[in-house]
């Protein structure tokens, strides 16, 4: 395989630091598991990862171009999404300071949320476009490398993602009074936006 695809190593390192590293979706997996529990986290999980590789197998086949022959979309797509994180930041900020063993209700994001998130990110799409051209290769087998970089991206994105989970339920058992939740909540809600803001600066 490594001598038909020699840039797949190269992408699993990449895939690896791209989904470990902080950024808006981590920060949303990582609140919801500390407020709701560990499995909240699960559908958030699943439907960022699936999301992200659905892109990447999208762009993989050409559906990703207009971000780049139109940058208008791209612009767009930015403010939605800065829009959409500004408010779930501020959803999080306003959260009741509930004591995490007693929060069991409550707006949670969702498998929905999560991989809505990744579609009007143009962050995500630039990742997708980037892969593709730098990982993806040329020639006959490019569509079957454009298959196992949306599966690759797919497996090692889950874990990543889950590490974040676990960190966040980890963090429970310091969030057992109302005051610590809800200096959580607004360290959560300030990473959030931050995060989402960054990208209209960068």
């Amino acid at each position: 395989m490594l001598s038909t695809f020699p840039t797949l190593l190269p992408f699993l390192l990449f895939a690896f630091v791209a989904s470990i590293t902080p950024g808006p979706t981590n920060i949303l997996v990582m609140s919801n598991s500390a407020r709701f529990g560990l499995a909240a986290a699960v559908p958030i999980i699943f439907g960022a990862c699936a999301s992200a590789a659905i892109l990447v197998l999208l762009v993989g086949t050409g559906a990703g171009s207009s971000l780049t022959a139109w940058p208008l979309i791209r612009t767009v797509m930015q403010w939605a999404g800065v829009t959409w994180l500004s408010y779930l930041a501020w959803q999080i900020f306003r959260a009741p300071a509930i004591a995490v063993t007693a929060q069991k209700t409550g707006a949670r994001l969702g498998a929905l949320g999560a991989a809505s998130l990744q579609w009007i990110n143009p962050k995500t799409w630039m990742m997708a476009l980037a892969v593709v051209s730098v990982f993806a290769g040329v020639g006959e087998d490019r569509l079957v490398h454009v298959l196992f970089l949306a599966l690759a991206f797919f497996l090692i994105s889950l874990p990543c993602l889950a590490v974040w989970a676990l960190l966040g339920a980890g963090s429970s058992r310091w969030l057992s009074s109302p005051r610590a939740m809800r200096r959580f909540n607004r360290c959560m809600a300030l990473l959030l936006l931050g995060s989402a803001w960054m990208s209209v600066f960068a």
